[in-house]
């Protein structure tokens, strides 16, 4: 790190960094106000003092939802940054092993890291409805809670702070400052594309979650439509046998067959026919 740069990052969760945010770094009202806020969206507004960046990135820390966004809260010059967050981002571990040397430089790779770990999450969602999409057409395969709603839910959320994100980037680009050259302004417009892309890839797989999230429902309700053929089939024909059954067996006199032995027989002979009778009505509608 250059002798003339310097660079803090404080955890804004703890007294010890609120008060180093408010007494030390001397950084106006509005600021301090802005690092220091527990819950914000991206955005960057430039000053004469400096230039205020409020950035999301994927949460990637084990046990975490990839969607579960952490913020990261940069007010720099030149010469000064000081960032402030409240959980592990990986893309300010990776700045930490590798210092910048100016202001314009932090920014810069710190918009770029947040856009490699972004790809990575997009890249994950795209793997995973991949893997859905193959096993859709075999419901039994399917957890009984769909996972395209789970992939359209994190798609969403992660959406919502992109946006935001490409807008502040693109305010960022068009602010009057001198903290960047030229090539790091190139360099934030690509990273603003990157951003576009991956909007437009956010709202492929919530459109591909969709379609296949609707063949899945077709599936499952053409197995259940044929499950309910089934069970009209059966009861469709042991509806008569069970009213001729039920006839034949009243204990009441003059009964048909009762002094003859063999008309079990002929009535369990009737019945087979009856029976087959129907299958082949059955057959001849193409109800079968």
């Amino acid at each position: 790190m250059s002798s003339s740069f310097s660079w803090s990052h404080y955890d804004f969760s703890k007294a010890e960094g609120i008060k180093h945010v408010r007494t030390e770094e001397g950084i106006n009202e509005l600021m301090e106000n802005a690092l220091l806020d527990e819950d914000s969206r991206p955005r960057a507004l430039a000053t004469l003092e400096g230039v205020l960046v409020i950035l999301r990135g994927v949460n990637l820390n084990p046990g975490s939802d990839l969607e579960d966004m952490i913020s990261i809260r940069v007010w720099a010059r030149p010469d000064r940054v000081v960032s402030t967050g409240r959980r592990r981002l990986r893309s300010v571990q990776a700045l930490k092993e590798q210092p910048p040397e100016s202001g314009g430089e932090f920014i810069c790779r710190l918009v770029a890291e947040l856009g490699d770990y972004m790809g990575e999450a997009v890249d994950r969602l795209e793997a995973k409805l991949e893997e859905a999409e193959d096993d859709v057409k075999d419901s039994r395969t399917v957890a009984r809670n769909s996972p395209f709603t789970a992939l359209r839910r994190q798609s969403a959320r992660i959406r919502r702070y992109l946006g935001p994100q490409r807008e502040a980037l693109e305010q960022l680009i068009k602010a009057p400052s001198d903290l960047f050259d030229d090539h790091q302004l190139a360099g934030l417009r690509e990273e603003g594309n990157r951003l576009t892309l991956m909007l437009e890839d956010l709202d492929l797989v919530r459109e591909r979650a969709m379609v296949a999230q609707e063949e899945f429902l077709g599936i499952v309700a053409h197995e259940q439509n044929a499950r309910m053929l089934l069970l009209s089939i059966v009861a469709a024909v042991f509806l008569p046998l069970s009213f001729v059954t039920g006839l034949m067996g009243m204990n009441v006199a003059g009964l048909p067959g009762t002094e003859n032995p063999s008309a079990f027989l002929i009535l369990a002979g009737l019945m087979t026919l009856l029976a087959a009778g129907i299958m082949l009505l059955f057959r001849y509608r193409n109800w079968l």
